[in-house]
């Protein structure tokens, strides 16, 4: 990907906002973008399975699981669906597990941290909801890009 987020966001400073929030990159990719779909659930990952089975052309997954971290709601399977169904990375705002798999995976990945457990897979939660933590909302359809220093958002896509 040919951009870096200071240079976007200076460049669009009336219309784009960053995340707040200092994530930790997980996966091999470190920069992503694309249209943003969201995922809105708490320790339930059955429907981020089924969004990142779900054919895509570059989108991101925004989830939102509530900042929590007592539960990983992506690991190397899921990360691996959607790098396989065309996802260009997932942004999740809970945690994540099997670090050393996601670490040669070329899919982007953010969390804000780890946990060996495993979500549970009862569908509680919300899809393409616009979802708001570190003093943004992500809306579905507006643009994510994520690289080394952080995450911007963008109501459509950046020149």
């Amino acid at each position: 990907m040919d951009f870096i987020t200071p240079d976007l966001s200076d460049a669009h400073e009336d219309t784009s906002r960053p995340c707040e929030t200092q994530f930790q990159h997980y996966g091999a990719r470190k920069r992503f973008a694309g249209a943003i779909r969201t995922v809105q659930c708490r320790g339930d990952n059955l429907l981020i399975r089924q969004m990142l089975e779900t054919p895509s052309s570059g989108e991101v997954l925004v989830v939102d699981g509530g900042g929590s971290l007592a539960a990983a709601l992506v690991g190397d399977m899921l990360a691996e669906k959607g790098r396989r169904s065309g996802w260009s990375g997932v942004v999740i705002f809970g945690a994540v597990r099997d670090t050393p798999v996601l670490a040669g995976m070329d899919f982007g990945i953010k969390a804000l941290g780890t946990n060996p457990r495993r979500g549970t897979k009862l569908g509680a939660g919300a899809t393409d909801v616009p979802v708001t933590f570190g003093g943004v909302t992500f809306t579905p359809g507006a643009w994510l890009y994520s690289d080394e220093d952080g995450i911007l958002v963008a109501p459509q896509a950046l020149q």
